[in-house]
C-alpha cells in the first residue's frame, strides 16, 4: 500500500506500477486506448454547456459552500457516468468529506493513502483508469472502477481539498475531464 506523503514517493510508486505522468496529471493506464465511453467532441460540448450553466448559477451566491454544492449537483446529474461526485476538504490535517452526491462516502480518509491524498500531495489532478490497480486505493464503494481527483484551491491559490469523482466504468476519465473540472473549480472562488 502506498504512502503518498512526499512527491518523490508517489513518483517512485507510479514508476513501479506502470503509472505515467501525462501533462499535469497522473494516469494509471492498463486499459486499451480505444475504450472510450464518451466521444471527446461530445464530452467537450457537454462540459462547455455545463460550464456556461454553472457560470450563471454560481453568481447567485458568494458562498463557496453554496457554489460547491451547486457544482456537485450539476456535474453529478449531467454526466451520466459520474457514480460518486463530491469534495473532501482538509480540516485539522484530516481529509473530511463535504457535500457530495451518490452513495454514502468515507467520512475521513486515511492520511496519505488513496487517490485523494495523492492528488492533494502532488498538487496535480490524478486520473486512475482502474482503481483496483492503484496502490493504497481507499474503496468507499466497491462498485467504483475509475476515478479522477482534482485539487481545489482557495482565493489565495492554496490547495484546501479536492474534487473527487468516481465512475462504475473503467477508463472513464481523461485529459478532457481534467481540463474542464479544473476550470469549473475556479468558479468557486471567482
Amino acid at each position: 500500500m502506498g504512502n503518498y506523503g512526499s512527491p518523490g514517493l508517489l513518483n517512485d510508486t507510479l514508476q513501479e506500477k506502470s503509472i505515467f505522468k501525462s501533462q499535469s496529471f497522473f494516469v494509471l493506464s492498463q486499459i486499451k486506448p480505444n475504450s472510450v465511453f464518451m466521444e471527446e467532441n461530445k464530452k467537450e460540448g457537454r462540459y462547455s454547456r455545463i460550464y456556461n450553466q454553472l457560470s450563471e448559477l454560481v453568481l447567485k451566491s458568494n458562498s463557496p459552500v453554496a457554489r460547491m454544492a451547486t457544482i456537485i449537483a450539476v456535474l453529478h446529474h449531467k454526466m451520466e457516468t459520474f457514480f460518486w461526485t463530491g469534495f473532501y476538504i482538509l480540516e485539522n490535517g484530516e481529509m473530511i468529506v463535504q457535500m457530495y452526491q451518490g452513495p454514502v462516502a468515507c467520512q475521513v480518509l486515511e492520511k496519505n493513502k488513496g487517490v485523494c491524498w495523492a492528488a492533494f500531495n502532488q498538487k496535480n489532478a490524478v486520473v486512475v483508469e482502474d482503481v483496483h490497480l492503484f496502490p493504497g486505493h481507499i474503496a468507499c464503494d466497491s462498485r467504483s472502477n475509475s476515478e479522477i481527483v482534482v485539487p481545489l484551491k482557495n482565493r489565495e491559490g492554496e490547495i484546501i481539498g479536492v474534487l473527487d469523482v468516481d465512475s462504475k466504468e473503467k477508463a472513464n476519465f481523461d485529459a478532457v475531464d481534467v481540463k474542464w473540472l479544473e476550470r469549473i473549480l475556479e468558479l468557486i472562488y471567482a
